[in-house]
């Protein structure tokens, strides 16, 4: 007669004990739930309980993981940081003509602002802390960007054809159309309350990227 077979001979594979959790994918889905609590609360205010909850986690995996709040934000800004650096590296402006390449340059960087408030919301969080977190990043301080190279490249080639000034300083340029994009963005609700008009709206900001384009380029010009 044959024996009866044990309860864990019966189980099926995959049903005798829980999966094992995949350890990259409990990091990504930290991170992430880290980012867009850390956009919304600031250091300050984002909860270790909320970011857990919202990845589907213990608690306990933040600080196995991540040590300490700290650490979770600094990964949680090496990753937005990390993200506009991989696509900046994705853009191939080297064939254009100079002015084409420069619009296209300057589209991005507005383009990647209205898609990401996240960004907007976690810089100006570490702005308000003084930039302590990034000093302490090793990583981010070497993640240097790619769009300076490419806008001196471009800023180069359109002196040298005449259609650019020769007198402008990449780093300067930079700040100044990461500067007209960027305060759109962050100061958009009190813009908008205001000038007494939705700035949030797909046509305002259609308007805005044409004029932050305009506007850098008739700067740029001999």
């Amino acid at each position: 007669m044959a024996s009866t077979p044990t309860l864990a001979a019966r189980k099926k594979p995959g049903i005798a004990a829980p999966a094992r959790r995949d350890a990259a994918a409990t990091r990504d889905a930290l991170t992430a739930a880290a980012v867009a609590e850390f956009s919304r609360n600031g250091f300050a205010g984002a909860r270790v309980d909320e970011i857990a909850r919202a990845a589907g986690v213990n608690k306990q995996l933040v600080y196995h993981y991540f040590d300490s709040k700290q650490g979770l934000y600094l990964v949680a800004l090496e990753s937005v940081y990390a993200e506009i650096r991989e696509k900046e590296q994705g853009l191939s402006l080297g064939e254009l003509a100079p002015v084409e390449a420069m619009t296209q340059l300057i589209g991005f960087s507005f383009d990647y602002l209205a898609e990401h408030p996240e960004f907007i919301a976690l810089l100006t969080d570490e702005n308000r802390n003084q930039g302590s977190h990034i000093l302490a990043s090793e990583r981010l301080q070497k993640m240097h960007s790619p769009f300076i190279e490419m806008l001196e490249a471009t800023l180069e080639r359109g002196a040298k054809e005449g259609v650019f000034r020769n007198d402008f300083d990449a780093i300067n340029v930079y700040i100044s159309i990461a500067g007209i994009s960027y305060f759109f963005f962050s100061n958009n609700h009190t813009l908008s309350a205001i000038f007494g008009k939705s700035l949030s709206l797909r046509g305002a900001q259609s308007q805005r990227r044409r004029h932050v384009i305009a506007f850098a380029l008739n700067a740029l010009r001999p």
